[in-house]
C-alpha cells in the first residue's frame, strides 16, 4: 500500500508560499483530509460521491521502475506524484502554487511532461520535470492551448505538440519542443496581477523551446493530428463546411488523401508504415468492422474485429515493446476485450483470475512486458490500481481511487433491455437502493447521459450512487446515438434528437412495468445533452415526470446555431453542426420540433436549472432563455448559476452546493 506522508501539509505550505494566499475555507468544511468511509450509522456526505479521486491515471515509465499518477490528497486539486516501485517512496510535484495538474506522460524513464490549469478551467502551461527534481518544474509552452500529440521513440525528449499560436489567437500547428532547456519560469497569465513583462517573458521562453515548426495543412480548420506507431508525425485532418479531409505528412508538406471521412473513424496508427486502424461506418445492418486503411489510396483491408452486437469505437491497446496494436478493451453492456496476441490473451485471463467477479483492465505496461498496471472495479466499488511484476511473481495494490467509498454501502446495478419504437433492443443500467420491492417501490430518477455520442458504462457511477444513497432508483438509458449502436439505425438517426427522447421514454416505461418503482414519483435529470432530454421529457411527457433537473443544457437548437456562428472561424465542429442540422432560417418547423423550449407551455412538472456562467460549449444563455419561458408559462422553477464554471461543475464546493439543492428539490417534488 503506497502512502503519501505529509502530502496535505506540504501541498498547503507550497501553495501559500508560492502565491502568498490562503486556501479556501471550504476545503476544511468539506473534510477532504478524511480518506476512510464515514461510520456506518452516518449518511454518506455528498462530497464523497464527487470529490476528486485520491489516486488516478497511473502510467508506467518505459523501464517499469516508476509510476506517474495524479493525487488529490486533502484538496480539491490534482497533483502529479511519482512512485518508485522498488522502494514505495513517493515524490510530489511542487513549485506550481495553487494550480491543477493534468495530461501527464513520460518522455523517457526520468522525464515527464504535464499540463497546468488554474481554477479548473484555464490552461496555463505545458511543463516538464524529472524524477529526483520534481520540486523544480520548468515550462515548455505558455499562453496558449496545447496538446501533446506524441513522443517519438527515436528522440523521446523532443515531443510533438499542437499549439494554438501561443496566445496569438490562431492555430500554430505542430511544434517539436526541446525539453532539455530548463531555464524558463512558470507564469500564471490568468492572474489579475500579471504584468506585460510576464507576457513577453512567456512569449520569449516559448520561442526558445521550439526546435522545429511544421507546416500547417491547408483545406480548412485543423481538427486533429496523428502520429505513426513510433510517434512520428504522420497525419492530420481538416474541416470545411462540415466535411473533413485527411492529410498525410510527406516530410515537409501535407498531401490530401482520397479517404471518405464520412465513412471512417480513425482509432489508431496501424502496425505497418502508411496505415491506420479505422472503424468502417458502412451501415450495412451489422456492427461496424475494425479494418486497416491505406490513406494514400483509400484502400481498406479485411475486418480485423467485428463484435456480434456492438460497434467497437475505442480501446486499442498498443504493446510498449513493439508498439503494435495487440488488442481492444472496450464496452458492450459489460466490459469486453479481444486480443490478437496469444500472449496478451493469456495475460488477460491470468489477471482476471486474480479478481473474480470484477472488471479488470490493463492500463499500462513497460517495454519488456514484465510489469503492468491493472485497473480493477465493480458496479459497487470504484477503481483500484494494482501492479503486477511477472519476473518477481508479485501482485500488489498501488492505490484505491476513492478509499472513502464503502462498497458494502453502495447499490447494485443491473442491466435492463428495452425496445425502441422500431423494435430494436437497447441497454440501460438500473441502480436500485436497498429495501426496494413491489410492496415498497422506490421513486425513480431517469438519468440520460450527455453527448449524445457517448454511452454510460457498467461501473461505479458517483452521480447514480449519490441518488441511490438517498433512496432513489436510478435509470441510465443508452438511447440511439449512444456509442456502440450506430449499426442498428440509419445514419441520420445520429442527429434524430426527438427519437432519442422517445428511446428514453421507452426505457422509463419498461422499468415502470417491473412494479419496483412508483409511477407517481418519477423525475428526469441530466447534464448537457442529457439536460436537453430531461426538458424534452418534461414537455412531451407531462404525465410521466413529476419534476425535471437540467444542468448546462441545450434547449433551443436554432439559438445554438446562432450563438456558435462565430465558431466557424475557430472550430470545425460548427460546420458539421450546420451541415447535419441545417439552417434554422430555412427550416423553422424542424428546429422548433427538435427544440423543447418551444413546448414549455405543455409542461406541468417543476424544473431545477443550473449552469456555469463561463460555459464554452452550451452558452449560459440557453438556461437564461429557458428560465424566461418557464416564467412566461407559470412553470415553477429554481435556477442556480455559478461564476468561473464551464461546461459542468469543476469545483467541489460548487458541486456540493449543486447536489444539495438537487437533493432538496427532489425531496420536495417526489
Amino acid at each position: 500500500m503506497i502512502s503519501f506522508p505529509l502530502f496535505r501539509r506540504v501541498v498547503q505550505a507550497i501553495a501559500c508560499a508560492f502565491w502568498g494566499t490562503t486556501l479556501l475555507e471550504a476545503a476544511d468544511e468539506l473534510d477532504l483530509d478524511r480518506l476512510e468511509p464515514v461510520a456506518a450509522d452516518q449518511p454518506v456526505p455528498i462530497q464523497d460521491f464527487f470529490r476528486p479521486s485520491y489516486f488516478s491515471s497511473p502510467i508506467l515509465n518505459p523501464a517499469g521502475t516508476h509510476v506517474a499518477a495524479l493525487v488529490s490528497g486533502g484538496q480539491d486539486k490534482y497533483r502529479l506524484v511519482v512512485v518508485d516501485l522498488a522502494t514505495n517512496q513517493t515524490e510530489m510535484l511542487s513549485g506550481i502554487g495553487d494550480l491543477d495538474t493534468y495530461g501527464h506522460r513520460w518522455l523517457d524513464d526520468r522525464r515527464l511532461v504535464f499540463s497546468l490549469a488554474a481554477q479548473k478551467y484555464w490552461g496555463i502551461a505545458l511543463c516538464a520535470a524529472e524524477v529526483g527534481s520534481m520540486s523544480r518544474p520548468y515550462p515548455l509552452i505558455q499562453n496558449g492551448r496545447h496538446t501533446v500529440i506524441s513522443v517519438p521513440v527515436k528522440n523521446r525528449r523532443y515531443p510533438y505538440v499542437w499549439v494554438s499560436g501561443e496566445g496569438k489567437g490562431k492555430d500554430g500547428g505542430i511544434v517539436d519542443l526541446n525539453t532539455d532547456i530548463k531555464t524558463g519560469k512558470i507564469v500564471d497569465l490568468t492572474r489579475a496581477t500579471f504584468s506585460s513583462s510576464d507576457f513577453f517573458l512567456a512569449e520569449e521562453q516559448n520561442r526558445k523551446m521550439v526546435k522545429r515548426r511544421f507546416a500547417v495543412p491547408e483545406g480548412g480548420l485543423i481538427a486533429g493530428y496523428f502520429s505513426d506507431r513510433f510517434g512520428e508525425l504522420a497525419y492530420s485532418y481538416t474541416g470545411h463546411a462540415g466535411l473533413y479531409t485527411l492529410h498525410q505528412f510527406k516530410g515537409e508538406d501535407w498531401d490530401p488523401t482520397p479517404v471518405d471521412m464520412e465513412r471512417v473513424d480513425i482509432l489508431a496508427a496501424g502496425d505497418e508504415s502508411g496505415t491506420l486502424l479505422i472503424r468502417d461506418r458502412v451501415y450495412d445492418g451489422q456492427p461496424s468492422a475494425i479494418r486497416v486503411l491505406e490513406p494514400a489510396t483509400g484502400k481498406m483491408g479485411e475486418p480485423l474485429l467485428r463484435d456480434k452486437g456492438y460497434d467497437v469505437t475505442d480501446g486499442a491497446f498498443r504493446d510498449a515493446a513493439t508498439h503494435r496494436i495487440v488488442g481492444f478493451q472496450y464496452d458492450r453492456a459489460t466490459p469486453a476485450a479481444v486480443w490478437f496476441d496469444e500472449g496478451y490473451q493469456a495475460l488477460d485471463e491470468l489477471f482476471k483470475s486474480y479478481f473474480p467477479r470484477k472488471a479488470v483492465r490493463i492500463v499500462s505496461g513497460n517495454e519488456t512486458n514484465t510489469v503492468f498496471v491493472l485497473l480493477v472495479y465493480t458496479d459497487r466499488e470504484p477503481a483500484s490500481y494494482y501492479v503486477v511484476d511477472l519476473e518477481k511473481r508479485s501482485l500488489g495494490l498501488l492505490k484505491a481511487s476513492r478509499p472513502w467509498i464503502d462498497p458494502q454501502r453502495s447499490s447494485g446495478v443491473s442491466i435492463v433491455k428495452f425496445k425502441t419504437a422500431e423494435g430494436k433492443k437497447l441497454d440501460a443500467y438500473l441502480t436500485m437502493p436497498a429495501g426496494v420491492s413491489k410492496a415498497n417501490p422506490a421513486a425513480l430518477v431517469v438519468l440520460p447521459h450527455g453527448g449524445p455520442w457517448v454511452r454510460d458504462r457498467l461501473g461505479f457511477d458517483g452521480q447514480a450512487q449519490f441518488l441511490a444513497s438517498r433512496g432513489y432508483a436510478v435509470l441510465q438509458p443508452n438511447y440511439r446515438g449512444s456509442t456502440g449502436y450506430d449499426w442498428m439505425f440509419p445514419e441520420e438517426d445520429q442527429w434524430a434528437f426527438r427519437k432519442m427522447h422517445d428511446d428514453v421514454t421507452a426505457a422509463t416505461k419498461t422499468v415502470l412495468r417491473t412494479g419496483l418503482v412508483d409511477p407517481k414519483r418519477v423525475a428526469i435529470m441530466g447534464g448537457s445533452f442529457g439536460a436537453y432530454l430531461a426538458l424534452s421529457g418534461g414537455v412531451h411527457e407531462p404525465d410521466l415526470y413529476k419534476c425535471v433537473v437540467g444542468m448546462a443544457g441545450v434547449y433551443d437548437w436554432a439559438e445554438v446555431i446562432k450563438d456558435r456562428e462565430y465558431d466557424q472561424y475557430f472550430s470545425p465542429f460548427y460546420g458539421r453542426l450546420r451541415r447535419k442540422l441545417g439552417n434554422p432560417d430555412d427550416d423553422r418547423e424542424k428546429f422548433k420540433r427538435i427544440s423543447p423550449i418551444h413546448f414549455v407551455e405543455n409542461m406541468r412538472a417543476p424544473m431545477f436549472l443550473a449552469h456555469g456562467k463561463d460555459d464554452p460549449v452550451a452558452s449560459v444563455l440557453e438556461s437564461k432563455r429557458l428560465e424566461d419561458q418557464l416564467k412566461k408559462h407559470g412553470v415553477p422553477h429554481e435556477a442556480l448559476y455559478f461564476a468561473l464554471e464551464g461546461h459542468g461543475m469543476g469545483h467541489l464546493d460548487n458541486q456540493v452546493e449543486l447536489y444539495t439543492r438537487i437533493e432538496n428539490f427532489l425531496a420536495r417534488n417526489l
